[in-house]
């Protein structure tokens, strides 16, 4: 494995009005992370862009719970722990799978020593020349959309109200406005947390790969989404995402999702 070329794009305590653009090796990568509009405190989310040599990247996402400093510490420690682990991967000549895996395990011991109440999500995508491959913890989503809309990967929430969805207990529209939405079953810094790390998809060209927060998810509907980011420039399609989410967490509509939320986004395409 080559060592690392790109310095790492890290964004915390994010509150940004418009997407932040990298141009990768393989392709182009976008983000985009606010504060939920109802607060003022720090945005518990985190995220992380690394690049390896020419054909490489590792996206993450961290969505941190336990409220203000607690959820952003959780967070933060998250995104450290995988850059660290990351680093010692490459040095070592290791798989990128060993640095997710044991940066996502570092940073549960982490924050069980120095964030007693805290916990995070993470999602985190391993893209190798043509193949992806998906670890999460949680509910923080990862899709893949083809450019005509179809869905080749999106991954099951750790939550009750996910695999309700996913055994046809609930359906979508359901889920979205269910009370016990909120509720997650698995999380960085849990004594019991399970990483899971999903099968290797293969990227056709103008495939989209988004990593997103529960703020996305639980605004927007999974048609919707897949509608806004499956063509055209990548960064207006993530912008017009956000900007729709943010409004409606601002002006709920009675019938449509509304929950306001802190809002993380990273989006990859290949060129």
């Amino acid at each position: 494995m080559s060592e690392l070329q790109v310095t790492p794009a890290v964004y915390r305590e994010c509150n940004m009005d418009t997407v932040v653009r990298h141009l990768l090796p393989g392709g182009e990568a976008v983000v985009f992370s606010s504060r939920s509009p109802d607060k003022d405190s720090a945005n518990e989310d985190a995220a992380a862009i690394h690049s390896f040599g020419d054909s490489a990247q590792v996206l993450t996402v961290a969505d941190g719970m336990g409220g203000g400093r607690l959820g952003e510490t959780a967070s933060r420690l998250t995104i450290e722990a995988i850059e660290e682990s990351l680093l010692a991967a490459a040095e070592g000549d290791l798989a990128l799978r060993s640095g997710i895996l044991s940066g996502i395990e570092n940073a549960s011991d982490r924050i069980k020593d120095v964030a007693q109440g805290a916990g995070t999500t993470v999602a985190t995508l391993e893209i190798t020349g043509h193949s992806v491959r998906p670890y999460h913890v949680g509910d923080s989503v990862i899709l893949i959309v083809g450019q005509r809309g179809k869905i080749k990967l999106l991954t099951v929430p750790h939550s009750p109200v996910g695999l309700a969805v996913e055994a046809g207990v609930l359906n979508h529209d359901e889920a979205m406005h269910h009370e016990d939405r909120h509720i997650i079953l698995n999380y960085v810094g849990s004594p019991e947390m399970r990483i899971e790390m999903g099968s290797v998809v293969t990227l056709a060209r103008r495939d989209t790969v988004l990593i997103a927060s529960d703020g996305l998810v639980d605004n927007l509907t999974i048609p919707e989404i897949v509608a806004l980011v499956r063509k055209g420039p990548l960064a207006k399609a993530i912008q017009s995402a956000a900007e729709q989410a943010r409004q409606r967490m601002s002006a709920p509509t009675p019938g449509q999702p509304s929950k306001p939320d802190d809002l993380t986004i990273v989006a990859y395409r290949r060129r």
